[in-house]
């Protein structure tokens, strides 16, 4: 497919293994996923995007790539092709390339082995590499947090939502492959989704503020919810696309934190009503 698909890393240090988890499902991840990896790639960092919902796939949809995808990254593992044959280049973003989940392999053809060597290939030519991980930790989920260097928790204001991911939290610390080395933890951070700030503000909301402390992790962003979000992806776009939008520009915000540059956090607190909107409502 890509020629040239391995080439123009920004740094010569190995790519680090991103792992888009929580502890349970439609929470958004393969949303933050593809904004997060786009943003990145945006902002001249080499990212792949891996799609660890074997059978599931739906990464390439929200990239609208879903067409292009020739070979699964299990092909790869399988030796029934090349890493450079199954990589497909984003059309707009010439920084950001996928590998697709395979729709028909079981989860069961997921071996150490095989995701270790995938890894390993990966991490010379990328700057970051993104594993967009199924929610718990089932098989999926397992491998990718296994081997990765940062840990994203992906909640939404709800208490099963923290609860959830507060196991996935133990389970990072404890099972990653860099617990079991002994050498510096899987950095951990989290990213609140469909925060609704006017919610909060009336008491039918967990504040931003409530799940830090519940979790005990740094705060890398905020997501507002915005109807954006779905028209995106039914469009196969990721939302930080449009720049317009608050979601986009919260995204934007924690792909810049997550690279270290420090920006003020925004969409926490209640829009200011204008005096029509008070009148009517």
């Amino acid at each position: 497919t890509n020629g040239n698909a391995l080439k123009g890393k920004a740094t010569n240090d190995p790519g680090r293994v991103v792992c888009i988890t929580s502890g349970k499902g439609g929470v958004g991840k393969t949303t933050t996923s593809a904004s997060l990896g786009y943003a990145l790639a945006q902002s001249g960092m080499k990212t792949c995007l891996i799609d660890f919902d074997v059978g599931l796939r739906n990464l390439d949809i929200h990239l609208g790539a879903e067409r292009r995808v020739v070979f699964d990254w299990l092909a790869v593992v399988g030796g029934e092709c090349t890493l450079n044959q199954a990589l497909v280049k984003d059309k707009r973003e010439s920084s950001l390339y996928l590998l697709a989940a395979s729709q028909t392999k079981d989860k069961d053809a997921l071996t150490e082995e095989g995701v270790a060597d995938l890894l390993d290939q990966l991490r010379p030519e990328f700057d970051f590499i993104i594993a967009d991980s199924p929610a718990g930790i089932e098989s999926g989920a397992r491998h990718a947090m296994y081997h990765c260097d940062d840990a994203i928790l992906v909640v939404t204001p709800e208490l099963s939502s923290v609860r959830d991911s507060d196991k996935m939290c133990g389970f990072i610390a404890a099972k990653s492959l860099r617990a079991e080395l002994g050498v510096d933890p899987v950095n951990q951070t989290l990213l609140i989704n469909r925060y609704n700030a006017q919610r909060v503000a009336d008491n039918d909301s967990l504040s931003y503020e409530d799940i830090m402390e519940m979790l005990g992790l740094p705060l890398l962003g905020v997501i507002p919810e915005s109807g954006d979000v779905l028209s995106s992806s039914n469009a196969g776009q990721p939302v930080v696309m449009r720049t317009e939008s608050d979601a986009a520009q919260a995204y934007l915000d924690a792909a810049k934190r997550f690279i270290g540059i420090e920006v003020p956090l925004r969409f926490t607190t209640p829009e200011k009503k204008g005096l029509l909107s008070r009148l009517f409502g």
